[in-house]
């Protein structure tokens, strides 16, 4: 909390009788009021001493010496546009008093307290006041409460309105007052107490009802944001401008009556156009797979109670336009594949930054209204032949082959199981001896087995978990041929890192996490490991080449060097394509949530490859074209 005198700012106090405030309280004496005022006080001066001994269950208030009201946390794309805000009871952000306009300080005090400068937790004068009203009425119509007693109220007792309930209040204001500042009790309030629409605090309030900080408020808007706190929602703007206007002039008078404001100031304001902003609370998540992920990142990391509450300050790895135009080559395409065919399709993309393994765009399906399932990061799903690189890698790591090395694409058999497993190609045939190069360009299974085999599966399996895939995975024979569950962030990391020649940090969407006074609670600054050896990445990504040049990905080719490959299980559940260029990997699959056949046919090739050029073209528009580095410009691992 600030400790910060009000000094100046703080309202020229008006020397005011108990006689002058309770005038015009209800048809009474001035000798009754004046007895009423007096019983008040004694009250204040003796009894409630007394009565704060029979009070010992009421709360400890020197725990507000360290209390941080919860938080609306705020969740911003790379270049700091707001994308959401996750709170949980309060929406509500924080600021000290010194941020707060003069303006809102003298309304709010002219409203709610204006002696709050002179008493001790409770006002006398309006306690009689209250006396008066409440003994007429027969019944508790009027508080009396200073700024105080509605702060332990707000933060300690029941809204309940009843007698032995203000007893408390008044007990535990005092005590707060022994504790706690005036400044630090008025920044309290002002960042605690309710203002309508779902909104808690000063900042937020200002930027949903004007569109600004709450420091930068006018007389006008000020007397109107002051007028809503004895009942926010029937005096909201939003609601009703002729009831808002109405309480601003009392306001305003109420300011002018303790010479705090002049009558020219009292006549500027109500003259005063107020623009109003929009209710900002409950509002849609924009980009909700990033912001969702999000959240789900950082209540892993810091817990979910610190999401709701902490107030924290998240800068993601999105640009916002950029996961918009990726959103939409998701929702072209899928109703072009409906069109062909392809029925309840789903489609995911994940691009990610291989220098930084920063997420750069982050789709989980085609419409996060209809189905919040993320499956760019939550479903696994076969790879197929996406998965071959993994193992060719592995094999070009030993220094015992190369991109050229000779392999043979003839029938084999091994033992599974109890019985025996015979791999074949996608069309059935063998084509006998060729490189390796050819072999993945031409996506053949029967060479990708055997080498897994040489090198051995746990190898394979060793890989693919320093490229961050964590799928269970059991070192089988067919597992060259993707038989296991991958998401799309984890295939688009895998190339990534490819593409970066062995160099990998851990991929993320979030780029740093402050509090709200800007303490960093987490910073993604990249910190690259070499986890790969380079000569066996940059080998890999060759290979990767020539599929786009001549094998089954040239429907994915562009106009700049590029590397990738196909992905199609045998079932057709599940059709992928997976490349990259040296400043940008991206993954896309495309398959049913119920996880039956997309349609006859079916490839990575002739089907998904069309959506990763579509989208890398739009991403790479006027991105320098980069070349790979050739296999040549790193050492080759001595032969294991």
């Amino acid at each position: 909390m600030s400790s910060r005198t009000f000094e100046d700012k703080e309202p020229q106090r008006r020397a005011s009788s108990g006689f002058e405030l309770l005038k015009g309280v209800g048809q009474i004496t001035g000798s009754t009021l004046l007895s009423i005022t007096m019983l008040a006080s004694s009250i204040v001066a003796g009894g409630l001493v007394g009565l704060a001994i029979s009070f010992r269950n009421l709360p400890d208030v020197r725990q507000l010496r360290n209390f941080f009201p919860s938080e609306t946390s705020y969740i911003y794309d790379v270049k700091g546009k707001l994308l959401t805000s996750i709170h949980g009871e309060a929406n509500r952000e924080v600021v000290p008093l010194d941020r707060i306009s003069p303006n809102l300080k003298r309304a709010v005090l002219a409203s709610e307290d204006g002696h709050f400068y002179d008493h001790h937790g409770i006002n006398p004068t309006a306690v009689g006041r209250a006396i008066v009203a409440n003994s007429k009425a027969g019944s508790v119509k009027e508080g009396g409460s200073t700024i105080t007693m509605q702060l332990v109220k707000n933060l300690f007792l029941s809204q309940k309105r009843a007698f032995t309930r203000k007893i408390a209040e008044a007990v535990l204001a005092i005590r707060l007052e022994q504790i706690l500042g005036k400044d630090q009790i008025l920044e309290m309030y002002l960042n605690q107490v309710y203002w309508g629409h779902n909104n808690y605090g000063v900042q937020t309030a200002a930027r949903s009802y004007f569109n600004k900080s709450a420091e930068t408020l006018t007389l006008g808007e000020s007397a109107m944001m002051a007028g809503l706190i004895q009942a926010p929602e029937e005096f909201s703007p939003f609601a009703s401008m002729k009831l808002a206007k109405q309480k601003q002039k009392e306001v305003l008078g109420r300011m002018l009556e303790l010479n705090w404001i002049t009558q020219l100031e009292y006549d500027n304001a109500l003259k005063q156009e107020i623009k109003l902003g929009r209710i900002r609370s409950f509002q849609g998540s924009a980009l909700p797979y990033v912001t969702n992920t999000v959240a789900q990142e950082l209540a892993k990391r810091f817990g979910r109670e610190a999401l709701l509450k902490g107030g924290m300050r998240v800068q993601t790895t999105v640009d916002a336009r950029f996961q918009e135009m990726a959103e939409e080559t998701v929702v072209k395409w899928h109703e072009r594949l409906r069109g062909n065919g392809l029925s309840r399709n789903q489609i995911a993309l994940v691009a990610i930054d291989p220098r930084t393994h920063f997420v750069k765009a982050l789709v989980g399906g085609v419409d996060p209204k209809v189905s919040e399932f993320n499956r760019a990061t939550q479903a696994q799903r076969q790879p197929g032949s996406s998965f071959k690189p993994f193992v060719y890698y592995t094999a070009f790591a030993t220094g015992k082959f190369a991109p050229d090395t000779t392999v043979i694409d003839a029938p084999v058999s091994y033992r599974d199981g109890d019985g025996w497993y015979f791999p074949r190609n996608y069309d059935g045939s063998f084509k006998g001896a060729m490189s390796i190069r050819t072999a993945l360009a031409q996506s053949r299974n029967i060479p990708v087995i055997k080498l897994g085999k040489s090198v051995g599966m746990n190898k394979v399996i060793e890989t693919c978990r320093t490229l961050g895939i964590m799928s269970p995975m059991e070192p089988v024979s067919s597992l060259p041929l993707g038989a296991i569950g991958v998401t799309p962030l984890e295939m688009a990391s895998a190339y990534a890192t490819f593409a970066n020649y062995g160099w990998q940090s851990p991929s993320t969407v979030i780029v740093r996490v402050t509090d709200s006074s800007g303490n960093v609670l987490l910073d993604n600054t990249p910190k690259p490991q070499l986890v790969l050896d380079p000569w066996a990445s940059a080998a890999t990504i060759d290979i990767m080449r020539s599929v786009m040049t001549e094998g089954t990905g040239k429907g994915a080719a562009i106009d700049r060097p590029s590397a990738g490959k196909t992905g199609t299980t045998s079932s057709e559940k599940d059709i992928w394509f997976v490349g990259t260029v040296p400043q940008l990997a991206t993954a896309v699959w495309v398959g049913r949530d119920d996880n039956r056949q997309l349609a006859s046919g079916a490839t990575g090739g002739g089907m998904v490859a069309p959506i990763w050029r579509d989208f890398m073209v739009k991403a790479l528009n006027g991105v320098p074209v980069e070349n790979f580095k050739s296999p040549s410009q790193f050492p080759r691992p001595r032969s294991q």
